[in-house]
């Protein structure tokens, strides 16, 4: 009975999971034709979308021209500069910007140790040292299922143990409360277990290279 409950509450986790983006772009795309048909007086079902779409297209080609980059450099200039602003206007582009390359705290995801040394917490970091030490970096430990709350540490590079794992998926382990677990987080764990017991020919083992 068990192995069942299992089954179907894992199922209904996957199911929520993959309902929840797809329910979003539906409500986006309903949003997008409904304003568009309003301000443009259209009648038909997905007119408004058709032109929604335009407009994002042709607002691509105008931000990847010449005059649109030197535009957009100027706004992140400005933006950057005026106080008060500056510090929610880099903060957006952290998160924003964030899942690729060496940009923004959610850049990477990391396992770090917690304050008992016993147990390993998932977080994020950009995987650059701060500023003045090379030997710590600020990682950001998300709240689950809501993985927007959080707090920020300072960890030792060689207590941080990177993850072979996309950003996307360590945030589906945390929404889903730890009811869905890649294979890749055991795995990695299972080598650090081995790697630190006696004899293994590595003290800590906990910072590693993806």
């Amino acid at each position: 009975m068990g192995r069942i409950q299992t089954h179907v509450r894992n199922k209904l986790v996957a199911g929520a999971l993959a309902a929840i983006p797809v329910g979003a772009t539906a409500l986006i795309l309903w949003y997008l034709d409904s304003r568009a048909r309003a301000l443009f007086g259209g009648r038909y079902p997905l007119s408004g979308l058709v032109v929604a779409v335009t407009g994002l297209y042709v607002l691509g080609l105008f931000v990847t021209s010449l005059i649109g980059r030197w535009i957009l450099t100027a706004t992140d200039t400005l933006l950057g500069h005026i106080p008060g602003l500056r510090a929610l206007y880099q903060s957006w582009k952290q998160v924003a910007f964030s899942p690729q390359g060496d940009v923004g705290i959610f850049a990477r995801v990391v396992l770090v140790p917690d304050e008992t040394g016993r147990m390993q917490m998932m977080a994020f970091t950009t995987r650059k040292p701060i500023d003045g030490d090379p030997e710590t970096l600020c990682v950001f430990v998300p709240g689950s299922p809501n993985p927007t709350s959080g707090r920020l540490y300072f960890v030792a590079t060689r207590d941080c143990l990177m993850l072979d794992l996309p950003v996307r998926v360590a945030f589906k382990v945390l929404i889903s409360g730890g009811n869905y677990v890649p294979e890749q987080i055991g795995q990695q764990l299972s080598r650090l277990r081995a790697a630190s017991r006696p004899g293994a020919g590595v003290a800590s083992g906990h910072a590693a290279e993806p």
